[in-house]
């Protein structure tokens, strides 16, 4: 077997020396000062400007990093769920209104032509257009303005 010679070369460095050639910092680990973690934050402005260039790639429905999510996340945060209970709330009370107010103007309308108006309340739905379209129809059925 052949010996092969291999020469080692071993450069040494004094203090000085060391610390002007040899970088001591944990940068190359990713550890990162407060003024840099600061430098590299994202505004809401910032955020605002990405999300909408982003919007359209951004998947629709998905437990993460989707639309729905951020509504979630979002509709968490500024208590979506009471608000919109309470806005169900007022709906079927506007809806209960409505058909009292749809039952006085028949009265008003049987008392004024003295006919009957044969309309069930019940089947009437919450939609305040089907209210309305109900009371449009009695006045049209009797010729009222």
């Amino acid at each position: 077997m052949a010996e092969k010679i291999v020469d080692l070369k071993k450069n040494v460095y004094n203090k000085v020396e060391y610390s002007k050639t040899i970088d001591t910092n944990f940068r190359e680990l990713g550890v990162t000062s407060i003024s840099e973690d600061l430098e590299n934050q994202v505004s809401v402005e910032q955020f605002f400007t990405l999300y909408n260039e982003l919007f359209y790639d951004i998947p629709p429905n998905g437990n993460t990093n989707s639309h729905e999510f951020l509504v979630q996340q979002s509709g968490n945060y500024i208590g979506f769920e009471n608000k919109l209970e309470e806005i169900e709330a007022l709906q079927l009370e506007i809806s209960q209104l409505r058909r009292d107010l749809l039952n006085s103007q028949i009265q008003n309308i049987e008392l004024t032509t003295g006919q009957k108006v044969e309309i069930n309340l019940d089947n009437l739905g919450n939609n305040p257009g089907e209210i309305d379209n109900a009371i449009k129809d009695i006045r049209k059925d009797l010729n009222l303005p």
